[in-house]
């Protein structure tokens, strides 16, 4: 089987953290569709097309193999993996996990918070969904997560949630075109940014685990249904995550 092109940029090879930049630029293949779940795809070729070497091009991939996303084939290559129903009900559980807590720490920290950069993606998504721009609204939603992440100082947490998400992308994990409008997410935002910036900490919590259930409730039973799959989306839910 021939390996596909992935058609990604170079990258600048002065920057120091070549890894970093390179799991950036996959992320970004991922998250625009640039990088196709269940092509076959060469280490090689992807190093080349990015103007690195293999070897931050392997570490990046190793990194992202660790949480699903990405699967090698012995001497072949690598695939970009779509999770099934019970995988994408795990990372919504892991998500739960870390930033129910995160916003709890966040709301703790907001007096760190001197730019206000938290209002400010909010204010953003609430342009983007006034000018019903999807592609902005989804940036910024998870620009809005990565901030209270970075309020959280868990850098740590940052890493995975940001890979999680991109994964959930693969699935269509944005239920604004089944069950919702980009008001309705917004709407679920708000209390998460206005307990935040009041140092809520209880609230922020409470405000998170409700955005992130709802959204995860809709999106499995979506998978389930996309996947045409026997499990049942309630039962798989409370095992997984209630």
């Amino acid at each position: 089987m021939t390996a596909a092109t992935s058609s990604l940029q170079p990258l600048n090879t002065q920057q120091v953290t070549l890894t970093d930049r390179t799991l950036k630029a996959v992320r970004e293949g991922i998250r625009t569709g640039t990088l196709i779940p269940g092509e076959l795809y060469s280490v090689y070729r992807l190093a080349e097309d990015l103007g690195v070497s293999r070897s931050p091009v392997r570490d990046a991939l190793l990194r992202l193999a660790e949480t699903g996303i990405v699967n090698f084939e012995r001497n072949k290559g690598f695939r970009v993996v779509l999770p099934g129903p019970k995988e994408l009900a795990e990372m919504i559980s892991v998500r739960i996990s870390l930033e129910v807590p995160a916003a709890q720490r966040a709301a703790l920290n907001i007096g760190n918070d001197v730019e206000n950069s938290l209002q400010a993606v909010y204010l953003s998504m609430e342009r983007a969904a006034l000018n019903n721009d999807e592609p902005l609204f989804m940036n910024e939603d998870q620009l809005l997560h990565g901030v209270i992440l970075k309020l959280a100082d868990n850098s740590y947490a940052e890493r995975v949630i940001e890979t999680l998400r991109d994964a959930m992308r693969l699935v269509g994990a944005s239920t604004i075109k089944g069950s919702r409008d980009l008001g309705a997410v917004l709407v679920e935002h708000k209390p998460i940014v206005d307990a935040i910036c009041a140092g809520n900490a209880l609230e922020a919590g409470r405000a998170m685990s409700a955005h992130l259930r709802t959204t995860g409730r809709v999106l499995l039973a979506d998978a389930v249904k996309r996947n045409n799959s026997n499990l049942d989306p309630d039962e798989l839910w409370e095992r997984l995550i209630n």
